[in-house]
């Protein structure tokens, strides 16, 4: 098991103050990393940050807006700053826009893209680059989504989003292999988070959503910290390139 270790680490999570990030981080200090997060206000990581500290590991909280895209390469720089190394990047944090597609207005399209695709490009371009110079290897995980293999309703920039980010995983992970990086993702289902209040508001599309999941519950954050600790890990050192789906089933049907 000690492969699965993360002992002596120190990974990076965007969106680390609630839900999906949240419970990501939570899980990678439980494997032995330290942590740094990064949300718009250092104030929403207070409950990360003391659950992540209650495990003896370290926290960072880094106020950045990834709207703001000049800031994308402080994050790396004070990490390093302040941790002296980083070895895991988690490009977690999105948004969500829902619109009819003959309504959806190019600010919302380009909001969307910006912090779910754009900010991801760069901020896994500042993070290889460090690495490459330290000659030093690492991992990249990023969060995709069942709208990554699907189109969605009145989800137009969201789902080309993470459509986008398969295609960026792939492309990374071809061009930093040799260089000891690996390139993942991960898909959840439909989770209990913030980005599905609305869906799980409305009735008939909950219950539509849930008929259709063979285990008969829709997804709980917790329920990626297995998959972000595998492949944050030296046990998926030979695997890059890849999609790990949690969905409970969602997919197959």
């Amino acid at each position: 098991m000690e492969s699965f270790s993360l002992a002596g680490k120190v990974a990076i999570v965007t969106g680390a103050s609630k839900g999906l990030g949240q419970a990501m981080a939570i899980g990678l200090a439980e494997a032995g990393a330290d942590v740094v997060g990064v949300s718009r206000t250092i104030e929403q990581q207070e409950q990360t940050k003391r659950s992540v500290e209650a495990l003896g590991r370290r926290y960072l909280g880094i106020e950045v807006d990834l709207r703001e895209l000049n800031k994308i390469g402080t994050i790396v720089d004070v990490t390093i700053e302040q941790f002296g190394t980083v070895d895991i990047l988690i490009n977690n944090a999105g948004i969500i826009k829902r619109a009819p597609v003959s309504e959806y207005s190019e600010e919302d399209w380009d909001e969307v893209l910006d912090v779910n695709l754009k900010s991801v490009f760069l901020l896994s371009q500042r993070f290889a680059r460090y690495l490459i110079e330290k000659q030093k290897k690492g991992k990249i995980i990023n969060i995709a989504s069942m709208l990554s293999f699907q189109g969605g309703i009145y989800t137009t920039a969201y789902t080309v989003s993470k459509h986008g980010i398969l295609g960026l995983t792939r492309v990374l992970a071809n061009e930093l292999a040799k260089y000891g990086i690996n390139v993942n993702a991960i898909a959840p289902g439909y989770m209990v988070t913030d980005n599905t209040e609305a869906l799980r508001k409305d009735e008939k599309r909950y219950n539509e959503i849930l008929s259709r999941i063979p285990m008969g519950r829709w997804g709980m954050p917790e329920d990626l910290k297995g998959a972000v600790v595998f492949l944050a890990s030296e046990a998926s050192n030979y695997v890059t390139g890849s999609v790990i789906v949690v969905d409970g089933g969602w997919l197959s049907r």
